[in-house]
């Protein structure tokens, strides 16, 4: 069989398992990536492994998202990464070095190589023909500790990209049409790879949009090959000698295809409150006005994407009515855009320029207003997220966000004859490389001592799971239920990351501010749920928090990929209804029993008691003999702690 890229790379990295589709498979992981917000968890689970130094080729701690420092939790919390890093022998990327997804295709990545990253937009780094995966940041540690990285073998989806996108038209709008047309679950168990004579106009930068993005779809990742583009990438980056081709095979199988016209498609935007809620910019016709435009994050902060901003608004000012602020994804690129007059024509029009950093995307720092209306480069718009949970925030390409922050409204840069200003933009012919704020691994063998502040709290343990549960579903959920709708990630509650006990207690805050009362009153409880349940960030949180007030089980429809690997590892079952129909006979409140629960989940077929409503349901559990184990057992923390004390 002439292989795909992606199965050539899982094949060179394969550890067990055989490369089935639906199949679990072992694969070793070559790098990590951890950030601010998640790292910490990460470092708390790693320390408790025992393992002097870690054992991947290399592993990155980033900090890019809690920038601001209005007490010392944030500055606590960076401190304690850069010891952790000092100690066990990791790379640290200070604070102002710029987004952990950028910087590290830039820096770091190779071709070839897996990463796994303790972040659902991890899969930027396939931009460069690596293969980057999201997950929560247990399975990050356990990778740090030599661990394999399992999941199952996904498809393998062929998007061709054919001709050329005409200007005014970017690479954002082609990751919104695959959203409109595969949806927010659509790429479950995927993976998509681009080939197509439309990649010769697609720059590194373009496609880490594409890559970055397929996490909207709930995709494993999303890849590039390491073409000649790549090879000029890392050339410019000064790392040549990184480099290799690694291209798919002619006529490579694939379990799927989709086709792309580039030369079809016009400028897109996604609507409040789903990445997936897409339609054409001209069909708004000027009809969305607007508070506030972002320009940045780790889906549209490159060089290109802040010139053809600068271009559009040089010589305009920015509409009064409107806010815009913008953050180039890393140091290198502000470094260059300082150079060449991006800034200064961006703040000559009225931007307001952030430093190298996340922000806005999660909602640290430039909330909008009460009912305010936000249109952003980045990659989510869920509700909630920008830090208002009042606001509406539309998605768009740099193009459609530089000239509607002229405008005041969402406008089409193309309808607007704006696009003759956009074919000059290029990528610098000359890169600023300078690594300096970067710390190396130490080397020598001098002690270290790991700097906790008083906000850093150990990470919680389950129990293993009872013969029988008899408890209250303390929660009833429905569609789509995000990661920020479970624990919100916005600056007023960020910095508690390293903080269960406090986080904890904003679970579902902002949808049902009386969950957690009613959760720690019942003590133990189940959380019944819709469909893709968990979807959006890895944030290992949204499964930490309910476990540690007491949920035993989530009972979905069904699941997103990441947010039931982290279940899993802390020890809360996750089982989907066998008859979807039974999701609606089940209310908050109910009281629900499982007996023989070890065994049944062995069984992967577990009968619900509901004691309330006096029926029966079944549901089943889409799990791994390993999988098992680890439930069975209270989680992936236990069995570490368990296995050392037996050594």
């Amino acid at each position: 069989m002439k292989q795909n890229l992606t199965r050539k790379i899982i094949a060179a990295h394969l550890v067990s398992g055989t490369m089935t589709v639906g199949e679990e498979i072992a694969v070793k992981v070559d790098q990590t990536l951890t950030h601010d917000v998640t790292g910490t968890q990460a470092y708390l689970a790693f320390e408790t492994m025992n393992v002097p130094r870690v054992k991947t080729e290399l592993s990155v701690s980033y900090v890019d998202h809690n920038l601001l420092y209005a007490d010392n939790k944030n500055a606590d919390d960076h401190v304690y990464l850069q010891s952790i890093a000092k100690k066990y022998g990791l790379y640290l990327s200070r604070a102002g070095n710029g987004i952990c997804h950028t910087v590290h295709f830039e820096r770091f990545g190779q071709p070839g190589k897996i990463l796994l990253g303790s972040d659902s937009h991890t899969p930027t780094g396939s931009a460069i023909g690596a293969l980057a995966i999201g997950a929560g940041g247990l399975d990050v540690a356990l990778a740090m500790a030599g661990e394999p990285l399992y999941l199952k073998m996904p498809k393998v989806v062929n998007v061709r990209l054919h001709g050329r996108l005409r200007p005014g038209v970017s690479a954002k709008d082609i990751i919104l049409e695959m959203l409109r047309r595969e949806t927010v679950k659509g790429g479950v168990g995927k993976i998509y790879e681009y080939t197509g004579d439309g990649l010769d106009c697609l720059s590194i930068y373009d496609r880490s949009t594409i890559t970055n993005m397929g996490a909207e779809m709930g995709a494993t990742t999303s890849v590039f090959p390491s073409d000649e583009v790549v090879h000029e990438f890392f050339i410019h980056q000064q790392r040549e000698e990184q480099w290799r081709p690694l291209l798919p095979d002619e006529e490579a199988d694939y379990d799927e295809v989709i086709d792309i016209d580039l030369a079809a498609l016009e400028p897109l935007v996604a609507q409040p409150d789903m990445p997936d809620n897409v339609c054409k910019v001209s069909e708004l016709a000027d009809t969305v006005k607007l508070d506030q435009v972002f320009i940045g994050s780790c889906t549209n902060a490159s060089y290109s994407d802040l010139a053809k901003a600068a271009a559009i608004l040089k010589g305009h000012t920015v509409h009064p009515d409107v806010s815009l602020v913008v953050a180039a994804g890393s140091r290198q690129i502000f470094a260059m855009a300082l150079r060449d007059g991006v800034i200064s024509t961006l703040v000559d029009a009225g931007a307001r320029i952030l430093e190298c950093g996340c922000g806005p995307c999660v909602g640290i720092g430039q909330a909008p207003r009460t009912n305010g209306v936000s249109l952003r480069t980045s990659n989510r718009n869920f509700k909630g997220r920008s830090g208002t949970l009042a606001a509406s925030i539309y998605l768009g390409s740099p193009e459609v966000a530089a000239i509607s922050a002229i405008k005041g409204y969402i406008t089409d840069p193309i309808q607007e004859g704006i696009t003759d200003v956009l074919s000059t933009v290029t990528e610098p012919s000359s890169y600023i490389v300078e690594d300096n704020m970067i710390i190396p691994p130490q080397t020598s063998a001098e002690p270290v001592e790991i700097i906790r502040g008083p906000n850093i709290k150990p990470m919680p343990i389950n129990e293993p799971l009872p013969q029988t549960i008899e408890a209250h579903v303390s929660a009833y959920r429905g569609d789509n239920i995000t990661t920020d709708d479970i624990i919100p990630a916005n600056a007023q509650f960020s910095a508690l990351r390293s903080n269960i006990p406090a986080i904890s207690q904003i679970t579902f805050s902002r949808i049902d501010p009386d969950f957690v009362k009613r959760a720690e009153a019942y003590g133990k409880s189940f959380i019944v749920g819709g469909e893709n349940y968990g979807q959006g960030s890895s944030r290992e949180h949204a499964a930490i928090a309910p476990m540690y007030l007491g949920v035993k089980a989530i009972i979905t429809k069904s699941l997103a990929r990441i947010h039931k690997n982290n279940l899993i590892n802390h020890g809360v079952v996750p089982l989907n209804f066998v008859d979807a129909a039974d999701y609606d006979r089940i209310a908050q409140d109910d009281e629900l029993r499982i007996e023989n629960f070890p065994s049944q989940l062995e069984s992967r077929k577990v009968t619900v008691i509901n004691v309330t409503k006096g029926f029966s349901f079944d549901t089943k559990a889409d799990l791994t003999d390993r999988e098992v184990n680890i439930l069975i057992n209270g989680g992936q923390l236990r069995l570490v702690q368990s296995k050392n004390q037996k050594q």
